[in-house]
């Protein structure tokens, strides 16, 4: 599975890229069949985000490193070499632009966003 990385380089400049997550094939909660699991991180609080229709973030790093889970609505965002992407639900963004200019979003279309915000240690 490929997710977004939002990241800053050692100029303090923003960029995406696109990243793997590995899977291994996990006896989880048994009796239930085997799954495939990522590896945990250690997770330092979560929290539920909403922005209305028309909600703009001008220029901001990243408060923390953390996992975005996109779950209703659409954002755009764009880093400071200029690449914009856009998420809905199911987007997961590992965000770790937390120096430098850092990064601008915004509410695409006339419906809230929803996002589980995992902030990681």
């Amino acid at each position: 599975m490929k997710i977004q990385h939002l990241f800053n380089d050692v100029k303090g400049e923003s960029h995406f890229e696109e990243i793997d997550v590995e899977f291994t094939p996990v006896d989880f909660a048994p009796p239930a069949p085997p799954v495939d699991l990522s590896e945990f991180q250690k997770a330092r609080s979560v929290a539920i985000m909403r922005a209305g229709p028309g909600w703009k973030g001008g220029w901001h790093p990243a408060p923390r490193r953390q996992l975005m889970f996109y779950l209703v609505g659409r954002v755009e965002g764009e880093t400071s070499d200029g690449t914009r992407r856009r998420m809905g639900p199911g987007s997961v963004v590992l965000v770790e632009d937390t120096e430098g200019k850092g990064h601008r979003s915004w509410v695409v279309g006339e419906e809230e966003v929803v996002i589980a915000v995992v902030q990681l240690e």
